[in-house]
């Protein structure tokens, strides 16, 4: 018997002769990419209906349904202007409320970070891109088990939930305008219960979670009856900045 004979094939890469996928891998089926679709729309379809709380959240906030509408096309995300929309409408200033969207907002650079390698967008889509960068968006995306398959459901919860809240925002604003005054029906809660409902799901995710919450919401509560509008809310996002802090950061310095 040869060594040709006796010497154990040497193990093939998954995939095609050249270690490319196949189209029967896990990230090229049809049934894949068919969940991610699904999974996209039921997303942009579910969370955009929450539109309509933040149309009559703008609207109790005395925003005009213009300027409502340009917030949702131009910052598209939901807690961003939620935040807006409620220090403008306990009498804080545009540039305070701007500054406590901008550090809620900034999330999404983090996860534009993990999306780079699985989208590998080029040139000027890039900031289309950027712009739909989401915690929907993220999550449908890094969901799925392969890369084209986590641009299918990507773009898709993109689309889906961009349409369906800029529409419902309209509906939302202009719905609440014709009601009169939105206090009346209660409509004035559902801005800080739209907020909650945005926040629920970070608050079961872990001790650290809950930690960062008590603290931020003892800021708020404490600097509420002694700063202007809109103040109290900056100073409770840089409770968020205790999240940024490696874990093994304090157990070294303690060396």
């Amino acid at each position: 018997m040869t060594a040709r004979e006796t010497a154990p094939e040497a193990p093939r890469p998954p995939g095609g002769p050249d270690g490319a996928a196949t189209a029967d891998g896990p990230d090229e089926t049809d049934g894949a990419h068919a969940a991610a679709v699904r999974d996209g729309l039921g997303v942009g379809l579910a969370v955009g209906l929450s539109g309509f709380a933040f149309g009559a959240a703008a609207a109790t906030a005395g925003l005009s349904a213009a300027q409502a509408c340009v917030l949702s096309l131009l910052a598209f995300t939901g807690a961003s202007q939620f935040a807006l929309a409620g220090v403008i409408g306990g009498g804080g200033g545009l540039v305070a409320g701007t500054l406590g969207a901008v550090l809620l907002g900034g999330r999404n650079a983090l996860y534009g970070l993990r999306l780079s390698g699985l989208l590998r967008v080029r040139g000027a889509r890039r900031l289309l891109t950027a712009h739909v960068v989401i915690d929907e968006t993220t999550a449908v995306a890094t969901a799925q088990p392969g890369p084209r398959t986590a641009r299918t459901g990507f773009h898709v919860t993109a689309v889906s939930l961009y349409l369906t809240w800029n529409l419902t925002t309209l509906l939302g604003v202009l719905g609440a305008a014709r009601l009169g005054d939105p206090g009346t029906f209660g409509l004035d809660v559902l801005g800080p219960a739209a907020f909650l409902a945005l926040l629920w799901p970070r608050l079961t995710a872990g001790r650290a979670e809950l930690r960062v919450a008590a603290a931020a919401g003892a800021i708020a509560i404490v600097a509420t009856p002694l700063l202007p509008a809109g103040v109290p809310v900056m100073l409770a996002a840089a409770a968020a900045l205790a999240g940024f802090v490696p874990a093994g950061l304090g157990r070294r310095g303690r060396r």
